[in-house]
């Protein structure tokens, strides 16, 4: 049956379906001006938003980064005191040249050396050991992984405070098991050596699961076409370590050295609660004492603010020429590859 076109009802104007607006209506001047509007607002969005919304970080780090990086570096050029902080004395670089000059800095700048060299070797090397086992396919190996993070997430206080009680010259677990051993007890507060090897524990055994999961990710993105061709050609599980894993994990490896020693250079929790006396002398004699305990030994125990910000300064300055030296070992070795 066919349906008749011609006598379907126009819309009628103000019905419940109201017709289109015909097309050579011209817009108001109002309609105009609330698009222009409506259009700079959009774009003062598009502009403005990306840095509102980073503001945050960049209002903190202004704060609590650059503001005090700014004043240790205006007050390391003064005399300061901790009990009259506002009273600054122009001494231009003598707090530099004072403590360039003194032997405890010098100390501290070697105990800080071994005990980087003797806490971040090992480290790193049991760190790539742990990971390259992790690597296989092991039953729970996300609890392992777990494992791996739990000294890290320690308290340094309380694993410090356990460590102290495992190093006790008289009663600790370690002499314990030398005296079985037939080794006499150590003084391992009292010696230099056996403190800083002490002090390095605590260090190796908070930082090892944290870089051996770095280590780990990076083996994971390691292509197993690499290992499957190493295999064809008859290489050991050891040989595709040494020519496969390892040239893969030189990035990676530059990385947590790196880390690891500006982490080592900033030591201060583990020997501050090591010492027996809990003061920032680092030892009777000074004997494992940091860059970290000599910078709050000189400001916040003699209270020379001038004196700590030029260590806190020099401290930087060292930092930046590891950072130099990473930058340059990096360039190659992308160069080379």
């Amino acid at each position: 049956m066919a349906t008749r076109h011609d006598t379907a009802a126009f819309p009628v104007k103000g019905g419940a379906a109201p017709g289109r607006p015909p097309e050579d209506a011209v817009p108001t001047d109002t309609d105009e001006r609330r698009r222009a509007k409506l259009s700079r607002r959009w774009q003062r969005d598009v502009r403005w938003s990306p840095y509102a919304f980073v503001s945050p970080f960049f209002l903190l780090f202004v704060a609590f980064g650059l503001f005090p990086l700014v004043y240790t570096g205006w007050a390391s050029l003064h005399q300061v005191e901790l009990t009259a902080p506002t009273d600054m004395n122009w001494v231009g670089l003598k707090n530099f040249t004072r403590i360039f000059d003194d032997e405890f800095f010098w100390n501290a700048a070697k105990n800080t050396l071994t005990i980087g060299i003797i806490s971040t070797v090992p480290q790193l090397l049991m760190a790539m050991g742990i990971a390259h086992i992790l690597n296989y396919k092991l039953r729970a190996s996300t609890f392992y992984r777990v494992v791996m993070l739990a000294p890290y997430a320690t308290s340094i206080a309380a694993a410090s405070l356990v460590f102290v009680l495992l190093f006790g010259r008289d009663y600790g677990m370690i002499n314990w098991a030398l005296d079985l051993a037939g080794i006499a007890p150590v003084d391992w507060q009292g010696d230099k050596w056996p403190s800083q090897i002490a002090v390095s524990t605590i260090i190796i055994w908070r930082w090892t699961g944290y870089n051996a999961l770095i280590y780990l990710a990076a083996m994971q993105a390691i292509p197993q076409d690499l290992y499957e061709s190493a295999a064809l050609d008859g290489a050991s599980r050891w040989q595709q370590f040494l020519h496969v894993t390892l040239p893969s994990l030189r990035p990676t490896i530059l990385f947590t050295a790196v880390v690891s020693t500006i982490g080592a250079s900033q030591v201060f929790g583990e020997p501050l609660l090591f010492d027996a006396n809990k003061g920032a002398s680092g030892g009777a004699e000074h004997q494992f004492q940091t860059l970290g305990l000599y910078l709050y030994e000189q400001g916040w125990v003699n209270q020379h603010l001038g004196r700590a910000s030029a260590i806190a300064w020099t401290m930087f300055l060292i930092l930046i020429v590891i950072g130099i030296v990473n930058y340059v070992i990096s360039r190659r070795l992308r160069a080379s590859s």
